[in-house]
């Protein structure tokens, strides 16, 4: 819990404030849930702090909601294209993916539940960026990225708006689910580059070589790859 306050406070989330008079406050709570690996054991105990969105009404606290993402069609396209040339597969995780991107509507949050300020009781908390759980939070987090990669020179899939390519001499492919990403490259050195990049932008985990993914599972051998779902179906 003080991790993930942590990240909302580094990235300048929020300020504390009085509520306006004629302004609506949306509660928020504590979500825990213990992440596991391929073979059972606890790779780490997750706390995220989400807002009460279905409080939100249309036209007052959001507008746009619509975030594309991509088809498991397209990621198995993905992985055959890199398998076909040879090519290395990472995966990167956004830790706090939602926590990026920029408000455009005026939203005010109540205080995290077990972190109140003595004598501020009836203060709230104005968010300058998005929070999980609120109606505009993934299409604000997809704006952000977007930005972001073309600044870095990719361009984006016309059909599949979350396929992103960069075709110089180290060609890189970057195929993004929310705050799950899978990276293609033709050159290790300009993926570590592209990967540092990403991670001085955003925070973000390298969870190294592909080997599970939206509950998909990558086995690699001498004649390509297996692709199953055992631990999902289990």
């Amino acid at each position: 819990m003080i991790d993930e306050l942590k990240s909302i406070e580094k990235n300048e989330t929020w300020k504390l404030v009085q509520l306006p008079t004629g302004k609506k406050c949306i509660n928020v709570k504590w979500v825990f849930k213990t992440k596991l690996k391929l073979d059972g054991q606890v790779a780490k105990f997750k706390a995220r702090l989400v807002a009460r969105g279905f409080l939100q009404k249309y036209g007052q606290d959001y507008c746009e909601v619509y975030a594309p993402v991509e088809r498991m069609e397209t990621i198995r396209l993905i992985v055959a294209v890199a398998i076909k040339h040879n090519w290395l597969m990472y995966k990167l995780d956004a830790k706090s993916a939602f926590l990026n991107g920029e408000l455009e509507e005026e939203v005010y949050v109540s205080r995290p539940p077990g972190f109140e300020i003595k004598g501020k009781e009836d203060y709230v908390y104005k968010l300058d960026i998005t929070l999980y759980s609120l109606m505009q939070a993934p299409r604000a987090w997809n704006k952000k990225i977007d930005m972001f990669l073309i600044q870095q020179g990719f361009t984006k899939c016309v059909n599949e708006h979350e396929i992103y390519c960069r075709n110089t001499t180290n060609k890189l492919i970057l195929c993004i689910y929310m705050d799950d990403m899978i990276i293609n490259g033709s050159n290790e050195a300009g993926m570590e580059d592209f990967k540092k990049n990403m991670m001085n932008q955003f925070e973000m985990s390298d969870l190294g070589n592909l080997i599970y993914f939206l509950g998909i599972e990558f086995e690699m051998n001498s004649r390509g790859v297996i692709i199953h779902q055992r631990k999902y179906a289990l």
